[in-house]
């Protein structure tokens, strides 16, 4: 008997990816968004549903009685109840090692224009500062070296791996911070606070999920002052 299959936000994906072709009997509804009201009557006879933003809740998983699988198209599954997924023996797969090289790219271009005011620097020569400096130069924003400041990253899975041999290779003095609150993790690893003390640029690099969710807490980056502070969809506060 076929697979039912529901995509309940392909919208979310970007045009050009490509779904692979299933090698079962399935059949596959697709659409680009759903509300949390149009879940129930979207799912009450899927026994797959792969999901990328739309929260799945107890609620909304209680409506899908044949349900045996969650496909999260993306790495964070904190948009999934996991917990009542296990009850009900609920298989949850995310995709890990992709964007491999599109997420730590990202992750400096937003480091060098936070750290070399570029967005600043771009606004004022829009509003005609340029025209007004009489030497050809002007020097409004702070512009700062990469080399020889220091990285912070929280997560030393395959993106947060690749961000520092970025970094490295720029020059960066790079530290990996210990899970919140243990001290027992190798010399590889800065105890969190002091990560938070040292670094000039801190980028988190891992799932937002309850495990990882105490170390994405701006309140305790605010206690060690301002810095340049990104996540891994844009930045917080620049320095």
């Amino acid at each position: 008997m076929p697979m039912n299959i529901v995509f309940l936000d392909q919208g979310t994906i970007s045009p050009q990816t490509v779904l692979r072709t299933l090698a079962f009997p399935h059949h596959l509804e697709i659409y680009s968004e759903t509300g949390k009201d149009q879940l129930a009557s979207r799912m009450s006879d899927a026994d797959i549903v792969i999901v990328n933003k739309v929260k799945l809740d107890a609620e909304a998983l209680s409506a899908a009685p044949r349900l045996k699988m969650v496909a999260v198209a993306a790495t964070g599954t904190d948009n999934i109840d996991v917990l009542t997924c296990a009850r009900r023996g609920i298989t949850v797969s995310n995709i890990r090692n992709y964007a491999v090289h599109t997420v730590p790219e990202h992750t400096f271009s937003l480091i060098f224009a936070l750290r070399r005011s570029i967005c600043a620097y771009r606004d004022s020569v829009r509003t005609g500062r340029w025209q007004e400096a009489a030497q050809f130069c002007f020097f409004d924003h702070p512009i700062r070296d990469l080399a020889g400041s220091t990285l912070g990253i929280i997560g030393d899975g395959v993106l947060g791996q690749a961000v520092a041999t970025m970094g490295r290779a720029i020059g960066m003095n790079v530290l990996y911070a210990a899970y919140k609150g243990r001290v027992e993790m190798g010399p590889l690893y800065t105890p969190f606070e002091q990560v938070l003390e040292r670094a000039d640029v801190l980028t988190p690099s891992l799932p937002l999920d309850g495990l990882h969710a105490q170390h994405d807490r701006p309140r305790g980056v605010r206690a060690h002052g301002p810095k340049t502070s990104l996540d891994q969809h844009g930045p917080r506060r620049p320095r």
